[in-house]
């Protein structure tokens, strides 16, 4: 079992940046594939990105990619989400997710969740 803990969030302008940070505890970290999702008022949960083990291999959704980076530190047992040039539509409650087995970017397949933070950005 693993204990995921996200901070960073706030309010924003349109244009500006934030760093989400997940701490987590528990089970070797390392082992865990991480992602991250938001879920906007109304809506679903989204996938946002996800990384690896190792942090090799991250894969992003079309809305945010080249826009935001995934990044881990298995010594901080720690990951990262760097959200640059912000938009209104990013706002939403910010997760971050577990998972040992699953490569997948479906909410579904991460059995271990935080609380969540939440981000908003105006316009």
């Amino acid at each position: 079992q693993v204990q995921l803990v996200e901070s960073g969030g706030g309010l924003v302008t349109a244009g500006d940046s934030l760093r989400l940070s997940c701490a987590a505890s528990g089970r070797t970290f390392s082992s865990y594939r991480m992602g991250w999702f938001r879920q906007a008022p109304g809506k679903g949960r989204e996938f946002v990105a996800r990384i690896s083990t190792t942090g090799i291999s991250t894969t992003y959704a079309d809305s945010v990619e080249g826009r935001f980076t995934i990044s881990r530190d298995n010594a901080k047992n720690t990951v990262y989400l760097q959200m640059n040039s912000l938009k209104p539509e990013d706002t939403a409650v910010y997760y971050c997710a577990a998972s040992v087995l699953s490569w997948s970017t479906s909410p579904d397949a991460f059995p271990y969740w935080g609380q969540g933070t939440q981000v908003t950005v105006s316009s």
